[in-house]
Parts: structure tokens; C-alpha cells; sequence
């Protein structure tokens, strides 16, 4: 068992020895052998969405209590199926695996990996389920252990090689405290009585699936601005945004490291027509004009040639499907939410999802079974919720 020293009302373990580097099928496979016979391990991951395209997990950290263990991927991915000896740990329903706000990672390692997972534990959930004020894992530390993280590591990129000695420490300390502060967050949960609505977000969370990633060659009308654009602006946004995506891809970069949105509706409302004048586009930085000048031009002229004289369509947004009448059942189920989660002290969509009152709001169910048929609402929260939501749809009383 690692140190302890005192920190307020909580103990906080020290880092006390340097963290387990895996780079190798072999350790790997010690790895996967030694964590099958722990009862909790924390578990994050580290990802490259700043710097690629299509991002991928760099880095894989666990945490038992008497050690850290980094795992490269990077490495792994040129030993064939390597990782997959982990896809065992997170299926393993005797093991509890413990994140904090689990649901980007796991989406990532299913995308990655194809991981099934059980016996989840997010303590960001927790927090939030129990009314922290602050539910950052930096503020935890900071709070609950007197830890403060690195937060710049936070944009570091995690898919260049060697890793600093502050991306290794700033890695480590994201999994290093979990179990400690999952056994605070259990001994609080069952005070309060809500384990069970813990329990059921953590099942869910287990069965979210990741999306592949779609360019939407419409979605430039979802820019700030773009609306206020006309025909022929509108037309040079198009094909900026178009020009800019596969410009992205072409290099494996994020879309904004091309050109940002700002730079977007900039140019699309100076219209230059020559080098002379992109150089004059106040805004635009020169190393953007440097590398896409030819190509920013070009876009501009056939965006000229061929104004865009009719509103896009993106892909809608669930709460577009509404019509009328469920937009005002949706505006009362939101009041009644607030009202709700104010009493309790939590966010809103602790109490219930937005996704779960679109569902509602556009099925109008006007039974218990038909809500939770509707609304994919679990035991807890339709025996706690079920019967109000029931009243706000149909003005009946409790």
C-alpha cells in the first residue's frame, strides 16, 4: 500500500514510485494477467483530437493502489492485435473499472478496439449525482487532496513520441487518486441514498456507442454568422468550408488548425479576388494566406459563380423534429426539470436528459410503461420521476 500524509479530513496517497511503462506484447500480457485479479482498477486515456483528422487513444493509463501503468497503443498497434488482451479487463463484470467522465474514453476505445465494457464507476458522475459544485477532476484533486494537475498538459500532443516528463506525470495523476476518491464518493452515495442512481447512469454509460466521423458538407450554416450572410457570401462560405475539410484531411489535421471558423465568414465577406487583396483581409494570419492562398482564392471564385440562393440543411438536431405542440410539452418538461434540480442542488439533466424529454416530449406517453418505453428511463428514475413527468404532460396530480 502506497503512503499516506494528512490533507484536511482526507488522506492523500503519494506518488511514491515512478509509473510502469508498457510498450511490448509481453508486458502487456503480464499487465492483462496481473489486473484480472484486482477487484477495482481506475483506467484514462489520452488522445490526439487537437492534432489529427481522425483521432486516435495515444496512451492508456491504469491505476491499482500499490501502482501506475502507462500503456502506448502507438507501439502496440504495430504488434497485431495486442491491445485486444485487454478487451477481457473491461467485459469482466467482477472488475470495476473507474473513470472520471468515462463516456469520451469509452467511446474512444470501442471506436479504437471494439471493447465491450461492465461495472463501470465514473466519478464525475458521482459528483454530480451527489451536488458538487465543482466536478472537474483538477478541482476534486485540488479540493479533496490538495493536488493541483498540470492543466496545459491538457492540450499536449499525445501522439508525439518520446512523452515529456510532464506528460508521464500529468498521465499518471488522472488515475493515480480514482480509487480513493470512489471509495469517498461510495461511502457518500450510500448516505445519501442515491447508490442506485448512481448504479443505473453507470449501466447506461456502458452501452454508449461511438459515431463514425461524417463530414456534413451543409453544417457551414451552423457557423456564427452565417446567417447574416447573403447569396453570394453564403455561396463562398460553402466552398470554403468544403475546401477547408478536405484540405484537413489531406493532412490529418483538425479542421480549425486550417482555417478557423472566424476566418471563414472573414473571408467569405471580403470576397478577394487576387493575391494583392487575400493580403489585405484583415484577420487572416499570413501563414494561412502563405500555404492556402491559391486555394482560398479559387474557393471564392466558385463560390461567386454560384451563390447559394436557398437555406442549407445540416443534419437536424433531435428537438428540429419537434412540431408545435411538442415544443410546449418540451418547454414545461424543462421548467419542471429546473424546479427539480434546484430542490435537489444538482444540474439539470442529473434529475433527467434532455435527450430523454425530447423522447417524451414528442411521444406524449400517458402511461408509466409507455414513458419508460418512450424515454429508455431506468428503474430508479422512473419510479422517482415517472409519475410528475406523467402530471406535467397531462395536468394531473400526484
Amino acid at each position: 500500500m502506497p503512503n499516506y500524509v494528512d490533507n484536511r479530513q482526507i488522506k492523500k496517497p503519494l506518488l511514491a514510485s515512478a509509473p510502469v511503462w508498457i510498450a511490448t506484447s509481453a508486458e502487456l500480457e503480464r499487465l492483462s494477467r496481473k489486473l484480472s485479479h484486482e477487484p477495482a482498477i481506475a483506467v484514462d486515456t489520452e488522445s490526439d483530437s487537437l492534432y489529427s483528422y481522425f483521432e486516435k487513444v495515444c496512451l492508456l493509463q491504469f491505476s491499482v493502489h500499490e501502482t501506475d501503468y502507462l500503456v502506448d497503443p502507438l507501439a502496440l498497434n504495430g504488434e497485431g492485435s495486442a491491445m485486444q488482451m485487454l478487451a477481457p479487463l473491461f467485459a469482466d463484470p467482477n472488475i470495476e473499472k473507474v473513470f472520471h467522465a468515462a463516456e469520451y474514453d469509452i467511446l474512444c476505445l470501442k471506436r479504437d478496439y471494439h471493447f465491450e465494457f461492465t461495472h463501470l464507476f465514473d466519478t464525475m458522475i458521482a459528483a454530480r449525482i451527489l451536488g458538487w459544485k465543482n466536478v472537474g477532476l483538477g478541482n476534486i484533486l485540488h479540493e479533496r487532496f490538495g493536488i493541483t494537475l498540470n492543466k496545459k498538459m491538457q492540450r499536449a500532443d499525445w501522439g508525439f513520441r518520446p512523452l515529456t516528463e510532464e506528460q508521464i506525470s500529468y498521465a499518471r495523476e488522472d488515475t493515480h487518486f480514482l480509487l480513493q476518491l470512489r471509495d469517498l464518493q461510495l461511502e457518500e452515495l450510500e448516505k445519501l441514498g442515491r447508490l442506485e442512481e448512481a448504479r443505473e447512469q453507470f449501466v447506461r454509460l456502458a452501452l454508449v456507442e461511438p459515431t463514425l466521423r461524417q463530414f456534413d458538407p451543409e453544417a457551414y450554416w451552423n457557423i456564427d454568422g452565417a446567417r447574416d450572410l447573403n447569396s453570394t457570401e453564403l455561396g463562398i462560405l460553402r466552398e470554403l468550408y468544403r475546401f477547408r475539410d478536405a484540405q484537413a484531411r489531406k493532412e490529418d489535421r483538425p479542421p480549425f488548425k486550417v482555417l478557423s471558423d472566424s476566418n471563414l465568414v472573414t473571408l467569405a465577406k471580403a470576397r478577394p479576388s487576387s493575391p494583392r487583396a487575400l493580403a489585405r483581409t484583415t484577420g487572416v494570419p499570413e501563414v494561412v494566406i502563405r500555404r492556402y492562398g491559391t486555394s482560398i482564392l479559387s474557393a471564392v471564385t466558385r463560390g461567386e459563380s454560384s451563390p447559394q440562393t436557398t437555406s442549407p440543411h445540416p443534419r437536424p438536431r433531435s428537438e428540429m423534429f419537434l412540431d408545435n405542440a411538442a415544443r410546449t410539452r418540451l418547454g414545461k418538461l424543462k421548467e419542471w426539470r429546473k424546479e427539480r434540480a434546484a430542490k435537489r442542488g444538482v444540474e439539470t439533466d442529473v434529475i433527467v436528459s434532455n435527450d430523454a424529454l425530447v423522447a417524451i416530449a414528442r411521444k406524449n406517453p400517458r402511461t408509466l410503461e409507455a414513458l419508460i418505453e418512450t424515454s429508455g428511463l431506468g428503474p430508479w428514475k422512473s419510479r422517482e420521476y415517472g409519475e410528475e413527468l406523467l402530471a406535467v404532460l397531462h395536468g394531473k396530480k400526484k
